[in-house]
């Protein structure tokens, strides 16, 4: 399987294509993209693709606290 990043995927392919082959819309490609987020797009052996997003653990934004009852978060 070939790992690529989305940045690059969407440079390839085009944005709509893109989205079109993650069975996402063009506009959560643009969110993506423009919140930097680090997501690899992998090329099945079926040619399908699949993208996974990494994130840190635990992934919680910063300056947020989380309770068992609540979330809060400072602006």
């Amino acid at each position: 399987m070939n790992e690529t990043p989305l940045d690059k995927f969407v440079a390839d392919k085009g944005q709509s294509e893109a989205a079109r082959l993650l069975r996402v819309t063009a506009p959560a490609i643009y969110k993506a993209l423009s919140a930097k987020r680090d997501i690899r797009v992998l090329e099945l052996p079926d040619g399908t693709f699949k993208a996974n997003e990494l994130r840190p653990f635990p992934s919680q934004k910063i300056g947020c606290l989380a309770f068992s009852w609540e979330t809060v978060c400072s602006a």
